[in-house]
């Protein structure tokens, strides 16, 4: 099987429906669950399979619906020049320092710190191999390949992490605890476990300092930054048209009129869904049906279409209008299209591996909806 590309979490034609439950979920489904720590790990890689669909089915060299003239179906609103209101568009101070500092961090370092003793809030890397009764036990073992935890954040049963603080990289211990009753495994609850525990280095974060410098060394190649202002404005400008965007996105359908949906336009939406959890079930070597039962909580791929009938329908709409408006505004995608797109999603303007999976028509259809997105922002009136 191949492995599927990271493009299938933008680009999946299911973008309406896989934004609520559906993909809650599915991701359920990828939770891995270590003995000690309560939180989970969700793998997003997700391996395709042959089922004979693809998602360029039905779709032509333009990335629109085969037979299909949109305007035949919907009644558009005017978006050559439709107003945005402030409580849309306008971006706090404390929006551009969130952005910002989530920016910095992407820049900031570690070292392994060795020659010191772990205190409380310390990032650590250890290694564990957990018992009960002196037998080892599913799940409670690191594997020799490390973990990291940062005391007082990271989410450890009792006073796991508590009791590193003290000890030195290089030592290896028992670290002792108790489950509590209503731990999530119960052969576990309630009992006594002994980890031995060795902590293999202190991780310490050496964090990017703003100035000019740092602004024009990192960022004037790319955007043109050359001091904090003119990240602080970019920001701002990039906050802004993303939050135009989402409104755009989730508007649209509200916005224009469909007046007839193709069925055709639903089975492709019904297909995708179908191939989208037949890929899951594969990539856990799961029977569809077992999957579909453990994991949305349906029992067969009926129950699973007639639940989503709605957003099915609506995903439908969506696609059937960003068509609509690309025909009546003359949109069409061409290769430099592509090109920027992949460059700015994916940092390469080589789309060809994704055109080797999904098929050209696939991706001109991504895009297109973006086009017309950005059409519509790039007209509108901000009040």
């Amino acid at each position: 099987m191949k492995k599927r590309h990271a493009l299938i979490g933008i680009l999946l034609a299911l973008t309406l429906l896989l934004a609520g439950c559906a993909t809650q979920n599915a991701e359920s489904g990828n939770e891995s669950s270590s003995a000690v720590s309560t939180s989970s790990v969700v793998n997003e890689d997700v391996d395709t399979m042959d089922t004979g669909f693809s998602y360029s089915d039905g779709l032509d060299e333009n990335g629109f619906f085969e037979g299909i003239t949109a305007l035949d179906y919907v009644e558009l609103f005017e978006y050559g020049g439709m107003t945005i209101s402030s409580d849309i568009h306008e971006i706090s101070e404390e929006q551009v320092e969130t952005e910002r500092n989530s920016l910095l961090e992407s820049y900031n370092t570690s070292e392994q710190i060795t020659d010191r003793a772990v205190a409380d809030g310390d990032t650590v890397n250890i290694d564990y191999v957990g018992s009960v009764d002196g037998k080892e036990f599913d799940g409670g073992n690191t594997n020799g390949v490390g973990t990291e935890v940062t005391i007082g954040v990271t989410s450890y049963i009792d006073d796991f992490l508590e009791q590193l603080i003290g000890h030195n990289p290089g030592d290896t211990f028992d670290v002792e605890v108790t489950f509590p009753e209503d731990y999530q495994e119960e052969s576990l609850q309630g009992k006594d476990a002994v980890f031995q525990t060795t902590i293999n280095h202190i991780v310490e974060t050496n964090e990017a300092e703003l100035t000019d410098s740092f602004v024009t060394d990192n960022f004037k190649e790319t955007y043109g930054w050359a001091t904090i202002e003119d990240l602080n404005n970019g920001l701002r400008t990039n906050l802004q048209q993303t939050a135009i965007s989402k409104y755009l996105q989730d508007e649209l359908v509200n916005l224009a009129t469909v007046t007839n949906t193709p069925d055709s336009l639903v089975k492709y939406q019904e297909d995708s869904m179908v191939y989208y959890y037949q890929s899951y079930a594969e990539y856990y070597q799961m029977e569809f049906d077992e999957y579909l039962t453990n994991n949305l909580n349906v029992s067969s791929k009926e129950e699973l279409l007639e639940t989503n009938a709605d957003t099915l329908k609506e995903a439908a709409d969506y696609y059937l209008i960003i068509q609509a408006i690309a025909e009546d505004a003359d949109l069409r995608v061409t290769d430099e299209n592509l090109k920027t797109y992949f460059s700015e999603q994916f940092g390469s303007e080589d789309y060809s591996a994704y055109e080797e999976e999904y098929g050209l028509p696939y991706l001109k259809q991504v895009v297109l909806t973006q086009l017309v997105i950005d059409y519509i922002a790039e007209h509108a009136v901000l009040a």
